[in-house]
């Protein structure tokens, strides 16, 4: 009867009763929780959500972030990175695995924004947005300087008290912009490229005053960088104090400490201005000078020259000259004529020597068998009744051979 009662009161869970109720007793338990350890296992999903683990030298365990949650990251998480997260304990029924749904990173012993610029700067200079050869010179005497910051910042008011002091006639275009919040980075960027579609401007100056880390941010967003990158237009970046760097001051063609000494960079001091035309005015009028004085020496010493003072007693002297010539060329063209004669009548002389019909002259003959023509050297090359021509010194004549010895 015990027994029977016994079965009665047995409850028997299903698996996923049991992991439910596991569930709701880890969400009640620890509702939000700070956990500490190394990333490992790092996969960002096409879906936007993060899986990862946490692990230290005992255990692991399994977390997740979604979308909604880690596009708030002022970083990317990595493995191998030490991280704080906090968050919530949860059940992954659908596997029975305990894990953390993370709402918040933060990297350990480094701020999350010091983090994300170190991981911008790796990232653009691996892509050449910060190399050397990129970046164009700032025009010595601009026109026309663009300007974009906020309309009534300090930077602003800086730059254009200097630009009255130093060269009044300089044109200024600003081009207001927030310097500050979420929004300030869109719009920094768009001033930018606002810039270079109008090409109304010879140098341009991206800029804002001092500040903390979180407001100087706006300077080191990836889509500002891009914008100064591509600028057609030279770029000086003046952002916060001497002691600041931002992502700008990198891409820029030329890096500023100060808004004020960007202003000093870019807009020379007239009065130092008409001071070197008056320096270069004076070495240029006594160059001229000079060589005005040397070209009237010149033309004194040819004026006074023996060829100006007596010029036909020159041409006389050219005629004397190529009678000479004349007369040296005759002789010489005579001498050569004579030589080659001599030589031509040597050869001339070997050439009778050799000439058969020379020696016909002396009282030879020479005899040829016809009607071939063969030359008879062999009488027995005959036979009776052939034909033979020959020729003697004067003439020729035909015979038959009646004898053969």
């Amino acid at each position: 009867m015990t027994k029977m009662n016994e079965q009665k009161e047995k409850h028997i869970y299903t698996v996923s009763e049991l992991t439910k109720y596991v569930r709701v007793i880890l969400e009640d338990s620890f509702p939000s929780v700070w956990i500490e350890g190394e990333i490992s296992n790092f996969v960002l999903h096409s879906s936007g959500h993060m899986y990862f683990s946490l692990k230290d030298a005992g255990a692991v365990l399994k977390c997740a972030m979604f979308a909604r949650s880690n596009a708030r990251l002022k970083f990317k998480p990595k493995d191998g990175m030490k991280v704080i997260c906090f968050g919530k304990i949860s059940v992954y029924e659908a596997r029975g695995d305990y894990q953390l749904i993370a709402e918040e990173i933060e990297p350990k012993g480094i701020g999350a924004l010091q983090l994300q610029f170190q991981q911008l700067k790796e990232k653009l200079q691996k892509e050449g947005l910060f190399d050397q050869a990129h970046k164009v010179p700032v025009p010595f005497l601009p026109t026309r300087i663009g300007i974009v910051t906020s309309p009534t910042g300090a930077a602003i008011r800086d730059i254009l008290n200097i630009a009255r002091r130093r060269f009044s006639n300089v044109e200024i275009i600003i081009n207001p912009v927030k310097v500050q919040g979420d929004s300030a980075k869109s719009e920094i960027a768009k001033a930018i490229r606002q810039f270079n579609q109008l090409k109304n401007i010879d140098v341009m100056i991206v800029t804002r005053g001092g500040g903390s880390l979180e407001d100087l941010w706006p300077f080191n967003e990836e889509v500002v960088a891009r914008a100064i990158y591509e600028s057609d237009i030279p770029v000086i970046s003046a952002v916060g104090h001497e002691i600041d760097f931002t992502i700008s001051d990198f891409v820029a063609d030329f890096r500023a400490p100060t808004p004020s000494a960007a202003a000093e960079l870019v807009i020379p001091r007239k009065e130092e201005l008409a001071n070197l035309i008056g320096t270069a005015t004076t070495r240029l009028n006594n160059a001229l000078s000079g060589k005005l004085n040397r070209l009237a020496e010149r033309l004194k010493a040819v004026k006074e020259s023996y060829i100006l003072r007596q010029p036909l007693n020159i041409i006389t002297q050219y005629e004397q000259t190529i009678d000479d010539l004349r007369k040296d060329i005759a002789i010489r063209v005579d001498h050569l004529i004579e030589m080659r004669g001599e030589k031509y009548n040597l050869f001339i002389s070997k050439l009778e020597a050799l000439n058969p019909l020379s020696i016909l002259k002396r009282g030879y003959s020479v005899s040829t068998k016809m009607p071939q023509g063969m030359i008879l050297k062999d009488a027995g090359s005959l036979k009776v009744g052939d034909t033979v021509e020959t020729k003697l010194g004067k003439g020729k004549f035909k015979s038959k051979v009646e004898e053969i010895e």
